[in-house]
Order: structure tokens, then C-alpha cells, then sequence
């Protein structure tokens, strides 16, 4: 017998969370339905560094930084590059939510109890002129906390509104059937899966134990994108961005599976740009996996020489940190998937940080002591010298020549040549002798430190590679690791979702990465970080605020 509330939640992650506090607190009884024990609530949110891009915030104020929402619109449109048909609800939702971010945003939340490091990173520094991809200034703030410190607000109001008997988590429940009746979405079906000790993130039992359904007035999807599975990544992918990767490592958990996806195409939700994904060029595989395949993300500065797998440098502006989506087209079209960063112990000390909740819990724990720490010494920090010393990407060595045998040692086949290697390395720190070069990263690396923030903790000096005092030398063979989806269910500013005619249907509502963080695909062709976690709650609030109207 199905059970009667007012909204069913489909996903108990950020978006989920947001959407259901939402109509709870404006009265509505709510079921939040998620294929995953309590332990993964907050879904992969919990697993991020916690960025948000914020615009003209009183920390990037404090950092010199000048922004605005004129800039930041114009970077946002610059970098999605707009240009289909089924691109005008997108639009719509960019020009939302840079509002949202230069605007409410902060505020909001920081009267929910959130606070961010106070220097503010620079991510997809662009380098394709004015009009073109990037952030034009420093814009990701690092919430205090990372990415439970995201959550925190959201679990805590789900779990009063709980205790107050206004919510109810069906955890190990996985939707099979969108419900629907004289047209519009009325509930789901499903079956109960069995309970599960696994730690967050490890894959679950899909043993079924009995099945359920459950009645509203309006159901959410919230349930992500198709990270995890590798088959629907493939299947997707664009022809424009070179073949895709036979071997891929994954930056989320397996049940990021996509399985609400054509359940929601079942009843006639229209999802466009499904060509258009996220996914990351500097992953290394995990020393110590919690899911299979598991990958983690290297945030660089801008300082490694980055060779493609035969030993040449990338050509400009393909720099680490500057064009994710540029790097991964250039990568996949030179019929290699792997990529390698030169680069010593200066720095891997200064300039690399590991994405991810668990890589850094300094951040993580709220701990100053620990952040002060990261300027102490010869090493980088802990996570970080686990990965060099432990993990099979890394290879260390107090010379070039040894340095590279090791590296083709990494691969089946030897592809890299020292000769072509130590030239593009010597070249490069020749362009060393003068305060001025030709090299256009040196240039990069000189405007960085310009920025404060840059100098202070994310952008070595600068230093020959080859310098015996900043050694030892650092090899790190990087790999293609899956991520986010950019395209999405179509949907409104209100996250109602469209059919094929245009028309939304009723109580069919979306949000979060299924929705392309809004719209459809609020990113366009590439994103500027920072702006998955807030695409999740900027759209979850909005599905949410509207379905409570609604019912």
C-alpha cells in the first residue's frame, strides 16, 4: 500500500538535502528516498574540498581583489560558450545564479553557520583573451569545514525537521518506477535493498529484501550524474573532445550510476546536452581506495612542466590550472591518455593540494594549527608526501635521466625519450636568466604571484627545475578521472521539468547534477569551478521553494 506525504526527494545528497529542508521548513512533509545507507547522506559533497564561487566577496575584498557581477557574468557566458537551441533555459539559469553568487548567496548561508578560508583560489585561470574561458580573478572560497562543512547546515536542519516528524529518511531504497497518473507524476515504486555496515563511499549490496511505493503530490529528482559509470561516460561522450578513454579512474563513488536518468526519460522528462561532462586531467589513482577505481585530483599551481605522454609540452595556455576541458580535448587527440608533470620538491611543497575532504584534514577539521603547519619544513603536507612515497603514479629521483627511466617504467610501452625530455625541461630553465621570457607560463607564473593569495601559499618562487637545492626531482603520471555531468533534465527557473513538447509536467521536478546544476546544463561546455556545490544548492532551493508553493 503506498504511503501518502506532500514531496518525495529522490537523493539524499546536496541538492536532495537543500530541496528537502526547503519545503520542510515551509511546513510540507517530505520523504527522502536514497539507494544508500545514512552513512553516504550528503551523497559526494561530503567527499569535495568544499569550493564555492562566490562573487565580490568580503574575502576576496580583503585579498585585493576587485570582482563584480558584471565581470563575473561576463567570464560565466564567456566560458559556457551558449549556442544551441536548447540552450535558453541554461542561459536563464546562469544568469541566475552568477545574481545568486554575487548576491544572496553568502549571506544565506553564512547565517546558516558557514564560514571559508580566507584566501581566496584562483581555479580555470582561462588564457583564451578577455571574452573567452576563465575566471578572470581568484574566486574559489574553500568553506571551513570542506565539503562537510557544506553539508553541516542542510544535515542538521533535515535532521530537526525529523525529529519534529516533518521529514523521513527511506534509506536502502532504490526507485525503479516514476509513478504517474492522468499525466503527472504522483509517486514512486521501487525495492528495498538490504542493510549495510560498507564505510562511505564503498560499494553496497543490490540485494532486494522486498519492494515499496510511495505517494505525493510532487516528487524531486536530485539523484547526480553518471560519474561511476563508466559504460553511460563512454556513451556520451562528444566526438568534438577526440575518442574516449579505454582506462579511466573515477572521482566518485559507483553508485553515481545515472539509473534515475532514464527513469525520469521513462515519463517523458527531456534531457539535453547529454554530450557535455566535466571530468578531470590531473587524477592519480588512490594508495588507499574506499571505492573501486578510485581517483583522486591533483589542484596545481601553476608551476609543473606538463608533457603529454611522449615527452612535448602541452602548448599554451594548457598550464595546470587553466583549462580543464582544453587539456582533456588536447589529451585525448594525441592517441595517448596519460599525461605527466615534471616538477622537484619546491614545488610539490608550495603548490600541490589534493582534492577532497578526506586529503585535507587540516581544512576538513578546522584546524589552524594544522593549516599554519603546511608552511612549515621541507615537506609538503601529509596527504600529499603519502602520495609521492606510497602511490603507484609517483616517481622520485635526484636526476633527470634516472627520473625519466622511471617514469617509462610507469607504462607498458617506454614512450618517452630523454633527449626530447631534457631539452623541453633545459629550455625551460634557461628562459630562467632574465626577469622577463618568451615562455608564456613563466609569464603566468609571474602574474600569480602578483595576486596575493598566490604568492602566500599556492605559487612556488621561481627556480630552475633543474636547481639541485629545490630537488628532488618529481615525476607524476596523471590520468583521466571521471567526474561530473554538465548536461541535464530541462527544466525551468522553478526546477520543473520539461517533455519533449515543451511543456512541464506535473509535480515532475529536478535539481542538482541530474538537472545540469539547473536548466539542463548551466555550465554550457565548461565550468568555472566552485560552482557544482553552489549549482546544487542554488537549484535545490529553487526546486524545493516552488514545489512547497505548489502542493
Amino acid at each position: 500500500m503506498g504511503q501518502e506525504v506532500d514531496v518525495i526527494v529522490v537523493g539524499g545528497g546536496l541538492a536532495g538535502l537543500v530541496a528537502a529542508t526547503e519545503l520542510a521548513d515551509a511546513g510540507k512533509r517530505v520523504a527522502v528516498v536514497d539507494q544508500e545507507g545514512p552513512q553516504n547522506l550528503g551523497g559526494q559533497a561530503f567527499w569535495s574540498f568544499g569550493g564555492l564561487f562566490l562573487v565580490d566577496s568580503p574575502e576576496q575584498r580583503r585579498m585585493g581583489i576587485k570582482d563584480s557581477h558584471e565581470l563575473a557574468l561576463v567570464d560565466w557566458l564567456g566560458t559556457a560558450g551558449f549556442d544551441r537551441e536548447e540552450d535558453h533555459w541554461p542561459r536563464q539559469w546562469a544568469e541566475a545564479f552568477v545574481a545568486f553568487a554575487a548576491g544572496e548567496m553568502r549571506p544565506w548561508l553564512v547565517q546558516q553557520g558557514m564560514s571559508w578560508f580566507p584566501v581566496v583560489g584562483w581555479a580555470e585561470r582561462g588564457g583564451y583573451g578577455a571574452v573567452g574561458h576563465g575566471n578572470s580573478v581568484p574566486r574559489f572560497h574553500v568553506t571551513w569545514g570542506t565539503g562537510p562543512g557544506v553539508l553541516e547546515p542542510f544535515v542538521r536542519r533535515a535532521k530537526a525537521a525529523e525529529a519534529k516528524g516533518a521529514l523521513t529518511f527511506y534509506f536502502r531504497h532504490r526507485v525503479d518506477e516514476l509513478l504517474t497518473q492522468n499525466g503527472a507524476v504522483v509517486g514512486v515504486r521501487g525495492m528495498r535493498l538490504e542493510a549495510t555496515d560498507v564505510p562511505r563511499g564503498a560499494s553496497s549490496s543490490r540485494v532486494t529484501v522486498g519492494d515499496f511505493e510511495l505517494r505525493a503530490s510532487a516528487v524531486i529528482v536530485t539523484s547526480g550524474g553518471i560519474g561511476g559509470n563508466h559504460e553511460l561516460v563512454r556513451k556520451a561522450w562528444p566526438q568534438r573532445m577526440g575518442p574516449a578513454p579505454k582506462f579511466m579512474i573515477q572521482g566518485v563513488p559507483d553508485h553515481v550510476d545515472g539509473r534515475m536518468i532514464a527513469i525520469t526519460e521513462a515519463v517523458g522528462g527531456r534531457l539535453i546536452n547529454r554530450d557535455r561532462m566535466w571530468h578531470y586531467t590531473e587524477g592519480l589513482r588512490n594508495w588507499s581506495p574506499i571505492w573501486p577505481r578510485h581517483g583522486i585530483r591533483i589542484l596545481p599551481g601553476p608551476s609543473s612542466l606538463w608533457l603529454d605522454a611522449t615527452g612535448k609540452r602541452l602548448p599554451p595556455p594548457l598550464f595546470p590550472g587553466f583549462d580543464t576541458l582544453g587539456t582533456l580535448e588536447h589529451i585525448a587527440k594525441t592517441g595517448h591518455e596519460h599525461t605527466w608533470f615534471i616538477l622537484n620538491q619546491w614545488i610539490i611543497k608550495k603548490e600541490f593540494a589534493l582534492s577532497g575532504s578526506e586529503q585535507n584534514p587540516d581544512l576538513t577539521g578546522k584546524d589552524w594549527l594544522g593549516v599554519l603547519n603546511r608552511a612549515v619544513g621541507k615537506k609538503a603536507m601529509g596527504p600529499v608526501e603519502a602520495f609521492k612515497e606510497k602511490g603507484e603514479d609517483f616517481v622520485v629521483s635526484n636526476n633527470l635521466r634516472d627520473l625519466v627511466a622511471g617514469m617509462n617504467a610507469k607504462t607498458d610501452t617506454p614512450l618517452l625519450d630523454f633527449a626530447t625530455v631534457e631539452r623541453e625541461v633545459k629550455a625551460r630553465d634557461l628562459q630562467m636568466d632574465n626577469p622577463f621570457s618568451k615562455d608564456l607560463q613563466l609569464a603566468a607564473i609571474r602574474q600569480a604571484r602578483n595576486y596575493r593569495g598566490d604568492k602566500l601559499v599556492r605559487t612556488a618562487k621561481l627556480h630552475r627545475i633543474l636547481d639541485p637545492k629545490a630537488g628532488p626531482l618529481i615525476g607524476v603520471k596523471l590520468n583521466i578521472l571521471t567526474r561530473k555531468t554538465l548536461g541535464g533534465f530541462e527544466t525551468d527557473l522553478q526546477g520543473r521539468v520539461f517533455n519533449a513538447r515543451g511543456q512541464t509536467i506535473p509535480g515532475l521536478y529536478a535539481a542538482g547534477e541530474v538537472a545540469g546544476f539547473g536548466g539542463g546544463g548551466v555550465h554550457g561546455y565548461r565550468a568555472l569551478e566552485g560552482t557544482f556545490l553552489g549549482g546544487c544548492i542554488f537549484s535545490g532551493r529553487a526546486a524545493g521553494r516552488a514545489a512547497a508553493g505548489s502542493v
